[in-house]
């Protein structure tokens, strides 16, 4: 059991959360349920939004980074995770099914992608300590993936 509440509805959360809340529903759909458990405190729903936000700007696209969602939630068996992420990744990334799959075996159809899905599903299995070869595999499909584009 829970100890911090899950909110019933955005009307219930503070009102600082409710904007927040809306403009998840708005892009996403719903409310996670992640999210209505942060709402409880205004601050902390702030910081995780500015978290991702400040994450979206980076290298990876969104596609990469449900993929890498996807491939770290099955290596951790995180049901819930899996289940966030598999919606993410079709209706907000628009990955196909076959895609889906392939990510959480650790893998990717686009070699660039697999690149970083293998190296991140590589950093979660050995808890951060990743080989030199790991990392050259990684760059090495990087590089690739992008002389395929």
């Amino acid at each position: 059991m829970s100890r911090i509440q899950t909110l019933p509805s955005i009307e219930a959360a503070p009102a600082a959360s409710q904007p927040l809340l809306e403009s998840a529903k708005k892009q996403l759909g719903s409310v996670p349920n992640l999210f209505r458990v942060i709402a409880n405190s205004p601050a902390a729903l702030e910081g995780y939004f500015g978290l991702n936000s400040a994450l979206s700007k980076g290298q990876l696209s969104a596609q990469t980074r449900e993929r890498i969602a996807l491939a770290v939630a099955e290596v951790n068996g995180c049901g819930y995770c899996l289940s966030v992420h598999t919606y993410l990744a079709r209706n907000v990334a628009k990955l196909d099914d076959t895609e889906i799959s392939a990510n959480r075996n650790g893998a990717s159809n686009d070699p660039k992608a697999d690149a970083a899905v293998k190296f991140a599903v590589s950093v979660v299995e050995n808890r951060g300590h990743v080989t030199e070869a790991a990392v050259e595999t990684r760059q090495e499909g990087w590089i690739r993936g992008r002389r395929d584009r």
